[in-house]
């Protein structure tokens, strides 16, 4: 059977068209409005940012903010070479006049680390002087309850240094240890059968200046201000003596004090001495008991946020002073 042929018109594809209809709106607008509003946006939130930091912060803190975006000027060295006078030389410009400096040659710029606060002017102050009142109270408290400690251990010990002396041991209870407000106070008080000076003079006994001695060897190397009052009982004078009970108790307090410094404490440890005469009596019931003739010796609370120790009320306590030069004899006539 003979093959048929193909028929070219029926292996042609069919056209297909496709219509499309667009829906009428406006053409392509681009982006660039949003880089616009995202730098309005960053901006608005970089201004309210400062503004927080501005309100929340205070001066010391905004400058240690600044220091670390830029690195601040501690001082200028100035050399004038002349330029400015006759008598031109060198000056040295606080950090924060650096703006109104007197224009000179030679300036030389020393840069502070980032981390680096306060100005130059903050230089040799206390690292406490910014402190509030309650948290210096604060500090205060606990030095007070660690010096307690210091306290207890110091009574203790020179119970055993009395305890273990056989001429020293009948002296125990002669010496009495006391809480206040100052710190612990030690009072040497007299007896019926013993005194610690000779009668109605400043000049200690034996016994009372080997006491005195053990005393010092115990309060020697404590930060502690050491405060030394006299006291006397309540009884007078005789009529037309220059003495009297006042002179009494302060000379009997400079003779403890030098005492301690014989016996080994350093003498700028000593804050003051002081004569009551019998205005503190120890028994205030019997003025004429002879416990009321009597040394106390004070170690005061130091204050840490002072810088050094202190007594109470916030006075620093005299380092060792230099010796006074003596005078040249004067010719005699």
């Amino acid at each position: 059977m003979a093959k048929r042929k193909p028929d070219p018109v029926e292996n042609v594809r069919p056209i297909i068209v496709k219509k499309i209809i667009e829906e009428g709106h406006g053409g392509h607008h681009g982006g660039a409005w949003k880089v616009a509003y995202a730098d309005f946006v960053t901006a608005m939130m970089a201004f309210f940012l400062l503004m927080w930091l501005l309100g929340a912060t205070e001066e010391k803190d905004r400058k240690a903010i600044a220091d670390y975006f830029a690195p601040t000027i501690v001082e200028l060295k100035s050399g004038s070479a002349g330029s400015n006078g006759l008598f031109g030389g060198e000056s040295i410009v606080g950090r924060d006049d650096y703006p109104n400096r007197a224009g000179q040659t030679g300036t030389r710029t020393i840069t502070i680390p980032q981390d680096a606060t306060g100005t130059a002017d903050d230089a040799g102050k206390s690292p406490y002087s910014n402190m509030t009142e309650e948290q210096r109270a604060a500090m205060r408290k606990a030095q007070q309850l660690a010096e307690k400690e210091q306290f207890e251990k110091l009574k203790k010990q020179l119970e055993e240094r009395l305890g273990g002396s056989e001429q020293l041991s009948k002296l125990l209870k002669n010496v009495r240890f006391t809480d206040t407000r100052e710190g612990l106070r030690i009072d040497l008080v007299d007896e019926a059968n013993f005194s610690m000076f000779a009668l109605s003079t400043d000049k200690l006994v034996p016994k009372a200046a080997e006491l005195l001695k053990e005393v010092a060897q115990v309060i020697n190397g404590m930060p502690n201000p050491v405060i030394i009052r006299g006291h006397t009982d309540a009884l007078p004078y005789a009529s037309g003596k220059t003495m009297n009970n006042w002179m009494l108790s302060t000379s009997r307090a400079e003779a403890t004090r030098r005492a301690l410094v014989i016996g080994g404490i350093n003498p700028g440890q000593v804050h003051r001495i002081e004569g009551v005469a019998d205005k503190e009596p120890y028994n205030p019931m019997d003025r004429n008991d002879p416990a009321n003739r009597r040394i106390s010796i004070t170690l005061a609370f130091t204050d840490p946020t002072a810088g050094s120790a202190s007594a109470p009320g916030g006075a620093k306590a005299p380092g060792a002073m230099p010796s006074r030069p003596v005078p040249a004899p004067l010719p005699s006539k």
